[in-house]
């Protein structure tokens, strides 16, 4: 059974990129896997790979925005999750 807690939050996206800014309330590591839902959006991926200011980043911390490549179209006010595998 997995598990999900909310890492943050969408807070704009780049159509023709295909990348949102997603605002921390959590920290975020690549290869984490996540859920991204909202009223019109509900899919998971795994972050393979993140940016801050255009700078790649392996983790990012709480109270940073990061850019984060996505499979699907995304809205602001979208959440993210973080997807554990329960123990």
């Amino acid at each position: 059974m997995a598990e999900k807690k909310l890492i943050g939050e969408i807070t704009h996206y780049f159509t023709r990129i295909g990348v949102a800014v997603i605002e921390l309330s959590d920290d975020i590591t690549v290869g984490d896997k996540i859920k991204i839902e909202g009223a019109t959006t509900a899919f998971d991926q795994v972050v393979d790979s993140m940016e801050i200011e255009n700078e790649k980043v392996e983790t990012a911390a709480r109270g940073q925005s990061i850019g984060l490549k996505v499979k699907e179209r995304v809205r602001p006010a979208d959440g993210v999750y973080k997807i554990t595998e329960a123990k």
